[in-house]
């Protein structure tokens, strides 16, 4: 069974994400907030910490960044790399659908403090992204609301390997910009 994992600050077509992917066999992992909107509306979903064994820590600032989580991600399509991983108790992670803080919303802001700021610097995420991204031979990433119904599509007629390294390239794109806004207003 597929697993994916589903962390996104815009929650924008999530849950219908979420239910399509159910239907289609899919396992669900997600963190916070996410996980709770997917329990809310009666989609099963198990809590990435939960799947861990690893609490969230330090206010909700480290949620994915683990082993189980990476290493699923990051492991090649050899038996040996899955292997690894289930002698460990994870597996493979197929799909990320992930999305970022709001950084450039919240620095537009007019009475924005330096440390609501760097709150809003998302690390996870961008690490999200990052790993499914240098993977997409074998992970789909989703990284834009935009791009839910495309992915389900190809997920659903079979022609996901075409469509993956469109959705990295799309994620390398996000998270250069996402740097260099941060490194631009930090540099102010």
């Amino acid at each position: 069974m597929p697993i994916a994992i589903l962390s996104v600050h815009d929650k924008t077509g999530i849950v219908e994400f979420a239910q399509s992917l159910a239907s289609l066999g899919w396992t669900l992992l997600a963190s916070g907030g996410t996980a709770k909107l997917l329990r809310d509306n009666n989609i099963p979903v198990t809590e990435v910490a939960d799947y861990t064994k690893s609490p969230e820590i330090l206010g909700g600032r480290v949620k994915t960044l683990h082993p189980a989580i990476h290493g699923g991600l990051l492991a090649r399509p050899t038996d040996e790399d899955h292997q690894q991983l289930l002698n460990l108790g994870w597996d493979y992670i197929d799909l990320v659908a992930v999305n970022l803080y709001p950084f450039e919303a919240t620095i537009a802001k007019a009475d924005v403090t330096y440390a609501e700021v760097i709150e809003n610097i998302d690390i996870g995420g961008v690490t999200l992204i990052r790993a499914a991204a240098k993977n997409h031979e074998r992970v789909t990433l989703v990284c834009d609301p935009a791009d839910y119904a495309s992915a389900l599509a190809a997920l659903q007629n079979g022609t996901i390997s075409n469509l993956r390294k469109d959705l990295a390239v799309k994620g390398f794109k996000v998270t250069a910009h996402y740097d260099t806004t941060i490194s631009g207003y930090l540099s102010q």
